[in-house]
């Protein structure tokens, strides 16, 4: 998603024509002409514990590209798109072979793992950062860094259009408009397995305290289902849930995130970056988040923010609550949810945040970044002609 319309930008470039793009990319990235040599999946994990069973097919994926990069298919640059753990590594070994290495997504040294600015000085030829704070703290240390915006910024308007969203719902699944009128929660537990495991069961026990006290009002519950997987651990919670409670409304979506947002009136969301999502279509959200007990103690020790939701961390205090680990039980997220549902006058503040934070983020992303990779090409052709 972040990589594909930096491509596409990169197409639309004059000088830029007949480029050979290739590496570890998704679908998106391939329609735009694409080669993946690895599959990005095995890419996708999250957290120490969970990494560690991944790590051996991790670490040979790497091996693999480093070597094919080194030798059969040398790059004229490489770009690395967010995934630090993995792309540090590769770019520092690239770099020092004098393969010049953009990274675009800066790691949270904000946040967390600040000493890793200096293996980023050793690994990166400039960084192209999504949140406007960030070049300044590279161009203190001495690493160029560019502010591109964040992409979902420029897909997601500026004003939602909640009726709209609900009538595209209503016919998704094929409801009488009426139907979906009252309360809408949009419910996000995650797109990975070990998410859903770990905090759906909360989030769906935390449905039940919501239509208990709400009991006799119109109310829904949206989840949108992130991919195939997961709709049948979600399916079970679901059943098991509507035994207890016929009458409860809990609709699953395949997909469609962006526009569950849209319709909902408040959010209940697991940490990442659908937070960020939220904040931009100026919905008010309880973020919650639950890690096996080893990751959590080993990311606190590392944390130095007080917060982990994006929507906190870019309005530098706590605008919307977050709950989590053993904070995170039923009814102190139903507690939280309630608070924006009876405080509709907060809830136009927090709007008016938002809408301030939306137009900073706003940026031609995919075109600056691919401005970036072009004018590193040109200058190392450039060097190259000199010499």
């Amino acid at each position: 998603m972040l990589a594909a319309p930096v491509l596409s930008a990169l197409n639309q470039i004059p000088d830029m024509a007949g480029l050979e793009i290739y590496g570890i990319g998704g679908p998106l990235m391939q329609a735009q002409g694409f080669r993946s040599d690895w599959p990005m999946e095995t890419l996708s994990v999250r957290g120490y514990v969970e990494a560690l069973k991944q790590l051996p097919a991790i670490l040979k994926i790497r091996k693999a590209l480093v070597h094919s990069l080194l030798t059969s298919n040398r790059p004229d640059i490489f770009l690395g798109i967010d995934a630090p753990d993995f792309n540090l590594g590769v770019e520092m070994q690239l770099r020092e072979a004098g393969i010049p290495t953009l990274h675009f997504v800066s790691p949270s040294i904000w946040a967390w793992r600040a000493g890793r600015i200096k293996k980023i000085a050793r690994a990166v030829d400039r960084m192209l950062c999504i949140f406007p704070f960030e070049a300044e703290i590279y161009e203190r240390a001495g690493i160029a860094a560019t502010y591109v915006g964040h992409p979902l910024a420029s897909d997601i308007p500026l004003q939602p259009d909640t009726t709209g969203a609900r009538e595209k719902i209503s016919q998704l699944l094929h409801l009488d408009l009426d139907k979906l009128d009252g309360t809408v929660v949009a419910v996000l537990p995650g797109s990975r397995a070990s998410e859903i495991e770990l905090i759906a069961p909360v989030f769906f026990e935390t449905m039940a305290v919501l239509a208990n006290k709400l009991k006799g009002q119109a109310l829904h519950f949206l989840i949108p289902v992130a991919t195939a997987r997961l709709r049948a651990p979600l399916e079970t919670l679901k059943s098991q849930l509507q035994n207890q409670d016929p009458d409860i409304q809990i609709h699953l979506i395949d997909g469609q995130a962006d526009l569950v947002l849209e319709a909902a009136d408040v959010v209940l969301i697991a940490s990442g970056t659908a937070t960020l999502q939220a904040a931009l279509w100026k919905k008010p959200m309880v973020i919650s988040y639950k890690v096996p007990w080893l990751t959590g103690q080993i990311m606190k020790r590392q944390g130095y923010l007080p917060y982990v939701g994006l929507p906190n961390i870019l309005c530098g205090e706590f605008v919307v609550p977050e709950l989590l680990q053993n904070e995170a039980t039923p009814d102190a997220l139903a507690k939280a949810i309630m608070v924006w549902l009876d405080h509709p006058a907060k809830v136009t503040q927090l709007q008016s945040r938002f809408a301030q934070m939306h137009e900073t983020l706003r940026r031609p992303t995919g075109l600056l970044v691919a401005q970036a990779v072009a004018q590193e090409i040109k200058f190392k052709q450039t060097k190259a002609t000199s010499i």
